[in-house]
């Protein structure tokens, strides 16, 4: 199976098409949204593309398609909008052999997590990408922000299949991070 993630798109329609047609360019099978999907909070600046109502109607309209959990920015006033679920703290998945925990990060994190030996953590939140070991053979995954990056990085997206994941540029599709499992 093929996933894809992204995090913190903000309302932001332009990235939110672009993470669309790469999801449809990629082939993947899911698309799995890391938290922050309509607003832009307090310390981010508004975007030429800020426009959340053409968000949900884009997000409405490939509900099928997605998995998602609830971010800082995601309020129950959000899921009243929105035609599927976006409310849990996190999600587990196991694929491959692999377990993952997804969340946004606000409040489950590396430093509040709970994994077992050898899970992964992948979740959104800061902004910055990132591959790396922590725990008890733990791997904290990063896909950073579609919107927002910060520290220098680039708008980024990740990629799923057969135990790589692979952290790739947003406009350029170019890979960042590569991790085998």
């Amino acid at each position: 199976m093929k996933l894809m993630f992204a995090s913190d798109i903000h309302g932001d329609i332009a990235r939110a098409k672009q993470v669309f047609e790469i999801y449809e360019r990629e082939g993947a099978q899911k698309l799995i949204l890391l938290g922050d999907l309509l607003y832009f909070g307090p310390r981010n600046t508004l975007t030429d593309g800020y426009n959340p109502q053409a968000v949900i109607k884009l997000l409405n309209e490939n509900k099928e398609k997605l998995l998602c959990v609830r971010g800082n920015c995601d309020a129950e006033v959000d899921q009243m909008v929105l035609d599927f679920p976006i409310m849990a703290d996190y999600a587990y998945l196991s694929i491959d052999g692999i377990s993952m925990m997804l969340t946004h990060g606000h409040k489950i994190n590396k430093e509040n997590s709970n994994l077992q030996k050898g899970e992964l953590l992948v979740h959104g939140h800061t902004h910055i990408l990132c591959i790396e070991e922590f725990g008890e053979g733990n791997i904290y995954i990063n896909p950073g922000s579609t919107t927002y990056p910060k520290e220098n990085n680039p708008p980024s997206y990740m990629i799923y299949e057969n135990g790589a994941f692979e952290i790739k540029h947003l406009d350029s599709g170019e890979v960042i991070i590569k991790l085998v499992k």
